[in-house]
């Protein structure tokens, strides 16, 4: 195995690689997602927890579900997707533990601490769904993550009574490049790290 990623790697997945709004009318095959699930779940969580949870939004139906929930400005774009993740985490993602980490007793640190169990699932799903931007780069798709959408209408309109809540939305196609304005600074090494 190579010891890293050769730049055209790292050109695909980040230095390439740009938020985009506008698509290609090119459909995305269920084929293709389950490859960048597959890809996306092999991420590490802390003890393995593991409490993403994705609906992709392709249908006209499933569109039209999800059009009321959104920022008038991510109405466009998301309409015009071949799909939309909703990534999404599991407040009971502990009761799949004794299956997800076999080797101690996982389940017994969060039963009971809702602090903990709220705390362990946003941060561990915006991990997963951090992997899941990065294998679909890495499969030939564009990303395009926001938050311009009330969180309470999502989870109303796709996780009813259920215990997972929405996190953030990713577009997800192939990107029309022409209407990208050039990359926006990002911090240096001196202004976002310290080596102590």
């Amino acid at each position: 195995m190579p010891t890293r990623a050769d730049a055209t790697a790292l050109d695909l997945v980040f230095r390439e690689a740009r938020t985009l709004r506008h698509w290609v009318e090119r459909p995305i095959g269920e084929d293709l997602l389950r490859e960048v699930w597959t890809l996306a779940r092999l991420g590490p969580t802390s003890g393995n927890c593991s409490p993403a949870r994705l609906v992709f939004v392709v249908s006209p139906e499933a569109k039209d579900r999800l059009r009321p929930c959104l920022s008038a400005g991510n109405v466009r774009q998301t309409m015009v997707a071949p799909a939309t993740a909703i990534i999404g985490h599991d407040l009971a993602f502990y009761d799949r533990l004794p299956e997800l980490s076999p080797h101690n007793d996982a389940r017994s640190w969060f039963v009971g601490n809702d602090a903990l169990i709220a705390e362990t699932a946003f941060r561990n799903g915006s991990l997963q769904g951090a992997y899941f931007m990065l294998a679909a780069r890495a499969l030939g798709l564009d990303c395009g993550p926001m938050s311009g959408f009330d969180n309470a209408k999502v989870d109303a309109a796709f996780f009813a009574g259920g215990t997972v809540r929405s996190n953030f939305l990713c577009n997800l196609g192939y990107g029309e490049r022409s209407h990208l304005r050039p990359r926006a600074p990002r911090l240096s090494f001196e202004d976002a790290c310290a080596v102590l």
